[in-house]
């Protein structure tokens, strides 16, 4: 029997850059089981990997490794294990996926943080845990030892800073342009610091992949629910795999037709047309094992300000 047009692109979509299951994993917890508390029978979440092709023993795997990561922590009951967000790791999850669903209209008052280190404070290990840290949180290195940002939030810097364990060993501070001497153009150093080309290269695959999804889901009754469950996470792990890339810069630090805007509109467009299957199948699933699983949480539906 032939495949049908969502199946067909599904099957080619995972064919072409089959994901990886950790990763997955990741997705499954930040985009579906954190709005419900965040913890997930083992059983449960083999058969909501299974339409991506992840076998029972690579999921076990991949949660036995985010375990000893410190992301999730794990439970027995007789034979069952039931998986849950680590404090830490439910903290990260939602600071990471506040930037993929949030707005990317960011405006900016002609701020800057600014973090510099000295090597004699802090060790190598703490430096190079920093700047991975900072670097995934959009800072750029202007030089060495000096980080910077257009905005910053102090909180997210703050727990940056404890869990590297460097609180009280470096110094930050907030900067502005000076008016009163000539200086380089701000968009040199933007180009300078942060590699936009690849986040450019990124989006555009991203649009190029999910644009005909929308034609494929307009029909109605195109797809069931199960199915929904699934374009829905591939498109959020799709998004997040770029997304997370970005530097988060102002619109005003950006170059111009910046494909970000138009990557973010479409995953809320793809996002809208299959929540609703996708949270009756990730329901119905998540009830066989433990009858009492909430809906979600109501700002669940606060992401893409605000699903319809």
């Amino acid at each position: 029997m032939p495949l049908s047009p969502i199946n067909k692109w599904m099957q080619d979509f995972i064919a072409s850059d089959p994901p990886r299951s950790k990763s997955v994993v990741m997705t499954v917890f930040g985009d579906s089981i954190t709005p419900r508390g965040g913890a997930i029978w083992l059983g449960s979440l083999i058969t909501l990997l299974a339409p991506f092709g992840i076998s029972d023993r690579l999921v076990r795997t991949s949660v036995f490794r985010l375990a000893e990561e410190g992301w999730l922590e794990a439970a027995r009951e007789g034979r069952r294990s039931l998986y849950t967000l680590t404090a830490p790791g439910l903290r990260r999850f939602e600071r990471a996926y506040e930037r993929i669903y949030s707005p990317t209209n960011l405006r900016w008052d002609g701020s800057w943080t600014l973090l510099l280190t000295a090597p004699e404070i802090i060790s190598a290990g703490q430096r190079a845990g920093l700047r991975k840290e900072l670097l995934w949180e959009g800072f750029g290195m202007i030089a060495p030892g000096v980080f910077g940002h257009p905005g910053g939030k102090a909180s997210v810097l703050e727990e940056i800073l404890v869990r590297v364990g460097v609180a009280g060993k470096v110094f930050v501070c907030s900067a502005s342009e000076s008016s009163q001497i000539s200086t380089r153009p701000l968009s040199d150093l933007v180009e300078h610091c942060w590699e936009l080309d690849k986040v450019v290269n990124g989006y555009r695959h991203f649009i190029d992949c999910f644009k005909p999804v929308l034609k494929l889901l307009k029909p109605k009754g195109a797809l069931d629910a199960e199915q929904a469950f699934a374009i829905r996470t591939l498109l959020i792990h799709a998004f997040r795999r770029v997304q997370l890339h970005d530097p988060q810069l102002p619109l005003e630090l950006l170059p111009a037709e910046w494909p970000g805007t138009t990557a973010y509109e479409l995953c809320h467009e793809i996002y809208q047309l299959t929540y609703r299957q996708a949270e009756q199948y990730i329901l119905a699933t998540l009830q066989q094992e433990d009858e009492n699983i909430p809906e979600a949480a109501s700002y669940f539906y606060e992401r893409f300000g605000g699903l319809s």
